[in-house]
């Protein structure tokens, strides 16, 4: 007779738990995001806490790979990549030229300003030189698309959010991901380099190369996978579930040229899916049919539940001065002061924001995720790399930090919401918002 075995190894039990779990959650969800209004993005991760190493040990992914920040770092691409062309053809018709004033706005000033806060926190709390702590802060500045994503949809945004202002942010989101790159390697540079050869390498190695290239084959791709997904339609070459899930094979196929290249992906997959759908048709045409919003709760909930199970507990002692209360801090400073106030006091330079509520919402809802834990080990290779003798060090601790700063994101904006409705019954009680607790 044959031996009947329990095989208990990641490969069997992992998918079983992720799959479970967004089965479940979809049992109620209805319940969780229209009632309750909790987060996916947060429940996930606390799933993912809880199956992971820290809690029940069911769920380990430090043992799926040989180099495990790797693995982490190229699942993140990969989740940014198909977010940021998801938000590319979610835009209408000729959105980034319409409302070009307030990208740049966000994008240029906004932008370099929570750089800079964000490394000025960090070298405050932590005590690093200036130019490590612009390196961590370079990770933590762009918003992020998966979280920007999951705050920007629903039935609390389509009453309380104006439909420009979740264009406008959604555009960011998509954006500055891309442009994490030029601030990361600003610092960079000018620890191997120095002075004037290290800006110059800098402004021909990121923005010439990196970004410019990155936006005209984004350009030249988008453009061309439109011409002839309509023709191959016109002709009735295409079938619906080829036509539905073009814009993601187009997002794995720049992925991959733009790392042969060596150019920016994910600016790349942006531009691409706003190239893509230029003319509205593309969008039109999948708007109805809820495909984009499946991906992104599959895509959120996925990495948000192995997020949870990574976040390095272990790290956070005395011995690296990444003590718990330093953590705190930093994660308050942060959450405090690295968007709302810069924002709130230029929005009127904004064409998008018109109002100081719109400032408000848009001060606070600027979330930190997947983006930052991407870039942080992008930081951790380069800074590995460098002969400082400090590099090592730094190196150690730029993922604790960013992962904390994460987690932190995640649950803040993830509590906001429910904790506004809580305390403000007249926002709950209007019209289908009505909450029966």
């Amino acid at each position: 007779m044959g031996e009947i075995s329990i095989h208990t190894e990641q490969l069997q039990v992992v998918p079983g738990l992720v799959g479970g779990y967004i089965f479940a959650l979809g049992l109620c969800s209805l319940v969780t995001k229209e009632r309750l209004f909790l987060s996916e993005t947060l429940l996930a991760m606390v799933y993912g806490i809880i199956v992971g190493p820290c809690v029940l040990n069911w769920m380990d992914p430090s043992g799926w790979s040989s180099n495990s920040l790797q693995f982490t770092q190229e699942f993140s691409r990969y989740a940014l990549a198909i977010e940021v062309m998801i938000a590319g053809v979610s835009l209408p018709k000729k959105y980034v030229l319409k409302e070009l004033v307030s990208l740049l706005m966000l994008l240029l000033p906004l932008m370099t300003t929570m750089w800079l806060v964000s490394s000025a926190i960090i070298k405050f709390v932590f005590g690093l030189s200036f130019l490590h702590a612009l390196t961590i802060g370079a990770c933590v500045a762009p918003t992020d698309p998966v979280l920007a994503n999951a705050i920007l949809k629903g039935m609390f945004a389509e009453t309380h959010v104006p439909l420009r202002l979740r264009n406008i942010l959604t555009a960011e989101s998509g954006a500055n991901d891309g442009l994490g790159y030029p601030f990361l390697f600003f610092a960079l540079y000018l620890m191997r380099l120095g002075g004037g050869k290290a800006i110059g390498t800098w402004f021909y190695s990121t923005w010439v190369y990196q970004i410019t290239l990155s936006i005209v084959v984004g350009i030249i791709a988008g453009y061309v996978a439109r011409k002839a997904l309509r023709y191959a339609e016109t002709e009735g070459w295409v079938d619906k579930e080829s036509f539905l899930s073009s814009s993601i094979t187009l997002t794995l196929l720049l992925v991959s040229i733009c790392t042969i290249l060596g150019t920016d992906d994910i600016l790349c997959c942006f531009v691409a899916g706003n190239s893509f759908t230029w003319d509205d048709w593309f969008r039109i045409e999948v708007e109805d049919t809820g495909l984009q919003e499946t991906l992104n709760g599959l895509l959120s909930m996925s990495f948000f539940i192995y997020f949870g199970a990574i976040i390095p507990w272990s790290a956070y002692t005395s011995a690296n001065m990444l003590d718990p209360w330093r953590i705190a801090i930093a994660v308050i400073l942060i959450m405090l002061f690295r968007r709302l106030p810069v924002l709130m006091a230029s929005y009127k330079l904004i064409p998008a924001v018109r109002t100081w509520q719109d400032a408000l919402f848009a001060g606070w809802f600027g979330p930190i995720g997947v983006s930052a834990v991407f870039y942080s080990i992008e930081a951790i290779r380069q800074l590995e790399e460098h002969e400082d003798s400090n590099g090592g060090r730094v190196a150690e601790i730029v993922y604790p930090i960013v992962c904390a700063i994460v987690f932190g994101s995640v649950f803040v904006h993830g509590v906001t919401i429910p904790l506004v409705l809580v305390s403000a019954p007249s926002i709950r009680n209007q019209g289908y918002l009505r909450i029966d607790w």
